[in-house]
């Protein structure tokens, strides 16, 4: 890999796992979303808190925080694992360092002191893994990658924690790991064009955020990611992977807990974490709408409050009183069509508009046709979505000759109108829509809605077209209906679900004292993985409580928790009955009325799982530290190694060569896992040879260190006038357009000509 400190310093597609030319150091932080990040190879980088993993290619080092949590233990410990296999063959050592205990770990404490040098310093205090950007991952952004209409557009994917479900297949994705690295990440079934693409706008976006010319580019394909990709994801999971992350088992420590009031109002007043999905009110508070123009703030009409086009961004500023102390929310509604100018800069005013309230505001990203129940009924039945066009006063929409709207919701709080292609197969028996001429407007009633569903649609209609409505019933449409929609076709008309959707949704809050101090904590988004076996969980499903209690809980948390749940139920603003049913549920013996509240429930997670000391272990035994020092004492780390690297002198550690001068690309979509780099004996990145490439070894050069650069810019041993033969065959013939067989039979100036239009030559 190419790294930002101390990384292989260029982007062959060889795999080497016999030699030390891999330097960094991996901080692994976090309680219930553990990540991984890259820092400066240095004590200094160390805290008393979190797990450090020390990567020096053939042997992987992980130091626990005398205070790191057992999660981010047994993460760090899958980490390592996930790196000597998918990364180095499977023959990369492991050692495992007791933070608490280093004197139980002297030879691993020597090859740490051949790296790092003599800790001089005393270690830096703990850093509380829940505090704002505290976390390595915090500042970690996606950005998707796709084309729409014909151009590329990249736009920031604002969900956090980051899933693996965010990836589509279809698309390209940047992912920016704070300015330490950026990764593009190709769809199996993207485009060329993306896929060409993505790289070119990863180095733009460097570039664009003035990172300096060490960070690096990492391009991998779907399906072979590398591990600190998969690690900065919450959950990921490999083709045919069926094992989870398995039992993080404790010691039983406990926080000193100072007993202070817990103050479950809290949760009612504004849970920031829930406010995208949460109904804080009904919706009647104060609104005001602005829509991004020439990229700044521009008023919308009240008038037209609740209209909100595709190729538009608006941002909405909901105020609303709790205890008599006003309350902010903000609303970033991004259109699908919207330019990625008008998307950045609606998120730049946002911030404006937070620190005019001193960042008061809950600040919620809404995506086009996801948007959540409180935004709904902000708008009191009159929200409709706009596929596409603008709102902006003076500009007419190009007119489409029909347009069909679906219209769904019961009541003022909970209906929208969504603009959906004009044709018969868009329709559903369960719902009301709106079809628009020219000359008629028709009010479309599927056999499947209720009255109350009937009504809201008239309403948003009279919104829609102040012409008359032609009332049409399912089944008895005139043919001009058909018509304005292009003939007839089948759609859906299956009978919705007898069950109708639970009128609240679950909730689940972490109950602990591990800070120090009881808290209740709600986890949004919730899966069976959530569930923390240290602590007491509380899940409200409306009609009961229940409390799980994981196998590690402490005595005060279990005990707090009742407590905690009968105040919760007494101040709810909803007017909860006091009597709803608590259930105490203990780990391992869940019923299924608790079971079912969770998607892929496993039975076996708990029982089937290895522990951290089961893995420790397994990993980290006497054989592979005493390999471990084996291999230090004959790479002689401490003295004359050439460590591919950033440019970067540890404390009494290896000197690596000087930064490079351009930002470094490392390709792992080809078929190796790994790439790495050769190195001389002064520990400089060589270029294979064109008769070493030609002889089939698969090292090639990615073609972003070839592309329009001059002689002296190339990495070193890359002959200027033949650097088609260090391109992949797949490279060699996307650039140049032929195989590179059929090339060869060229003549000279056509090669030639060929080369400089690709900007090899």
């Amino acid at each position: 890999h190419s790294y930002k400190k101390g990384g292989v310093a260029s982007g062959f597609h060889h795999v080497d796992t016999n030699v030390y030319n891999i330097l960094r150091l991996l901080h692994v932080k976090g309680r219930k979303h553990v990540t991984a990040t890259e820092v400066e190879v240095s004590w200094s980088s160390f805290n008393k808190g979190d797990i450090f993993l020390l990567d020096m290619g053939k042997a992987l080092v992980q130091w626990n925080g005398p205070q790191s949590n057992r999660r981010e233990m047994l993460k760090a410990v899958l980490l390592a694992q996930d790196i000597r296999d998918r990364e180095r063959g499977g023959r990369a050592q492991i050692g495992v360092v007791e933070g608490a205990d280093e004197q139980a770990s002297p030879e691993l404490m020597r090859v740490m002191t051949a790296v790092l040098g003599q800790r001089t310093a005393p270690l830096k205090e703990a850093v509380p893994d829940d505090g704002p950007g505290d976390a390595p991952g915090g500042s970690v952004k996606l950005y998707h990658v796709f084309e729409n209409s014909g151009n590329l557009v990249v736009q920031e994917v604002a969900a956090q924690p980051l899933t693996q479900d965010l990836l589509s297949s279809s698309d390209c994705y940047i992912l920016d790991q704070g300015g330490s690295s950026v990764m593009v990440w190709k769809g199996k079934n993207s485009s060329k064009e993306e896929r060409r693409e993505a790289l070119n706008r990863a180095m733009g976006y460097i570039k664009a955020k003035k990172y300096p010319s060490s960070t690096t580019v990492e391009v991998m394909n779907e399906g072979g990611e590398s591990a600190m990709f998969k690690h900065l994801f919450k959950s990921w999971r490999d083709k045919g992977q069926t094992q989870g992350l398995g039992t993080t088992y404790s010691a039983g420590k406990i926080a000193k807990v100072d007993q202070v009031k817990f103050d479950v109002m809290e949760l009612h007043a504004r849970p920031e974490l829930a406010a995208q999905q949460r109904m804080v009110d009904d919706g009647s508070g104060d609104v005001k709408v602005w829509r991004i123009e020439k990229l700044e703030l521009a008023d919308v009409k009240p008038s037209t409050y609740g209209q909100f086009y595709g190729g538009d961004c608006y941002l909405v500023l909901y105020t609303y009183q709790i205890s008599n102390q006003q309350q902010y929310i903000l609303y970033m509604w991004q259109g699908r069509h919207a330019t990625s100018d008008e998307i950045t800069a609606s998120a730049y005013q946002a911030v404006n508009i937070d620190n005019k309230y001193n960042g008061a505001p809950v600040q919620v990203r809404v995506v086009m046709g996801k948007e959540p129940r409180h935004f709904l009924a902000i708008f009191k039945g009159k929200l409709i979505i706009f596929e596409g066009g603008t709102g902006r006063p003076g500009v007419t929409n190009p007119d489409n000759g029909a347009r069909l709207f679906q219209v769904r919701g019961t009541n003022e709080l909970n209906t929208k109108a969504t603009e959906v292609l004009a044709r018969a197969s868009s329709l559903n028996s369960n719902d009301v829509f709106l079809l628009k001429t020219d000359q008629t407007c028709y009010l479309w009633y599927g056999k499947g809605c209720n009255g109350d569903e009937r009504l809201m649609g008239r309403a948003v209609s009279d919104v829609l077209s102040k012409q008359d409505k032609q009332v049409v019933m399912e089944g008895q449409e005139p043919a001009e209906f058909w018509v304005a929609l292009g003939g007839k076709a089948p759609y859906a008309s299956d009978k919705r679900l007898q069950r109708e959707e639970p009128p609240h949704s679950p909730r689940l809050f972490e109950c602990s004292n591990q800070t120090g101090q009881f808290r209740m904590t709600e986890v949004d988004d919730f899966a069976q993985s959530d569930l923390d076996e240290e602590d007491v969980m509380l899940l409200d499903t409306w009609e009961e409580i229940f409390l799980w209690v994981g196998n590690l809980a402490n005595e005060y948390e279990t005990k707090e928790a009742l407590q905690s749940s009968q105040e919760y139920l007494r101040t709810h603003p909803a007017g909860r009955d006091p009597d709803t049913p608590i259930t105490f549920v203990k780990q391992g013996y869940e019923p299924p009325t608790f079971t079912g509240w969770f998607s892929a429930w496993d039975p076996h997670k708990w029982s089937g799982g290895n522990s951290y000391e089961e893995m420790k272990a397994k990993l980290s035994d006497a054989a592979s530290v005493s390999q471990i020092t084996v291999d230090l004492n004959s790479a002689n780390l401490s003295n004359s190694t050439g460590m591919s690297g950033g440019g970067y002198r540890a404390p009494g550690g290896p000197v690596s060569p000087s930064p490079l001068s351009k930002v470094q690309v490392v390709d792992l979509s080809s078929n190796s896992s790994t790439p790495t780099s050769p190195s001389n004996k002064k520990g400089q990145s060589m270029a294979p040879s064109p008769s070493t490439v030609d002889g089939g070894t698969g090292m090639y050069l990615n073609p972003q260190l070839l592309l329009n650069k001059s002689p002296s810019d190339l990495p070193q041993g890359v002959d200027p006038t033949k650097r088609e033969v260090y391109l992949s065959d797949l490279d060699f013939e996307n650039l140049l357009g032929t195989k590179r067989a059929d090339f060869q039979r060229l003549p000279k100036w056509r090669q030639n000509d060929l080369k400089k239009k690709a900007g090899l030559f």
